[in-house]
């Protein structure tokens, strides 16, 4: 019960999912820095609309199903601004009067920006958040050889001056092995297939990104906005989290106002595995308290 729809940012057409609901909730949803919404979305968005909320789950432009060129490319600016826009189209779907906010990773880092920015939003989720990119990069780093971190950092600086010149990008891998060049090479990140990629339940999911989009987004960090933040919001930690981290999460949880903390054991993707019905259930426990919008009934 979903249908195709698309809206426009910075004059690219976004593609996304939109379930239709019944209680006047809208979830708006991402997968990860370069997830598609397919599997980075699936399986939370089925259970919120089971549970009556409408969803909205949207490809970032260059990415998935959606318009933009360069392919790829992952801009932090761009990502929150492609936010910024589904959350106004999300208000103009049909039934919706109250909208949340739900990413993980990196993403959920922009989940504490954009709720501590005046757009309207009820309620937000950040899970297995990446809110301290200095600090999260500097871990990676244990997982990287001497090696694959030059490379990636040279390949890196290539792409951002080949972007000048208006070169096709330079890829790599969103995870990998050791002496691999990849995004992440931590232990949990190289569950990424597995866990939101079963069986190549997705095979038009690219799991490659420009090597001119990592440098930028290793210094991002949105802990800084947790002071600011306007609305409810719940932080979903994991305890062995390699790939976000949870103390820079849980730091930012305690400065911030009206802040839910759920912790739960296991690595980065352990909402998606052995916590996901724990995470699903304080989720929605957690969109009903703030989100759901109570209707009087009317008079016979």
């Amino acid at each position: 019960m979903r249908e195709k729809v698309s809206f426009t940012s910075g004059g690219v057409a976004c593609a996304a999912w939109h379930y239709p609901g019944t209680n006047g909730g809208c979830v708006v949803m991402t997968g990860g820095f370069g997830v598609t919404k397919e599997p980075g979305t699936d399986r939370f968005a089925e259970r919120f609309a089971a549970a009556g909320f409408s969803v909205l789950a949207f490809d970032y432009r260059n990415l998935g199903e959606s318009d933009g060129e360069p392919r790829q490319v992952a801009r932090v600016s761009d990502q929150l601004s492609d936010w910024r826009a589904a959350i106004a189209y999300a208000k103009t779907l049909p039934g919706v009067e109250r909208v949340a906010i739900w990413a993980f990773s990196l993403p959920g880092g922009y989940i504490v920006q954009l709720a501590a920015e005046d757009l309207g939003i009820s309620a937000a989720i950040a899970q297995s958040a990446n809110v301290d990119g200095p600090t999260v990069t500097r871990n990676a780093s244990r997982y990287q050889t001497p090696g694959s971190a030059l490379r990636l950092i040279g390949r890196s600086l290539l792409d951002l001056a080949g972007s000048l010149l208006g070169r096709t990008p330079r890829l790599v891998d969103l995870a990998g092995p050791l002496g691999t060049v990849a995004l992440l090479n931590t232990p949990d990140a190289q569950l990424s297939d597995a866990t939101l990629n079963p069986g190549n339940r997705y095979p038009e999911w690219q799991q490659a990104i420009a090597a001119r989009s990592v440098l930028p987004a290793a210094f991002y960090r949105p802990a800084k906005y947790a002071s600011q933040v306007r609305c409810p919001i719940l932080y979903v930690v994991c305890e062995d989290d390699q790939s976000a981290l949870a103390a820079p999460t849980l730091k930012a949880a305690a400065s911030t106002p009206n802040a839910d903390v759920l912790q739960v054991p296991g690595n980065h993707y352990a909402p998606f595995r052995d916590a996901h019905e724990q995470v699903v259930e304080a989720e929605l426990t957690f969109l009903n308290r703030h989100v759901l919008v109570s209707r009087t009934p009317q008079a016979q």
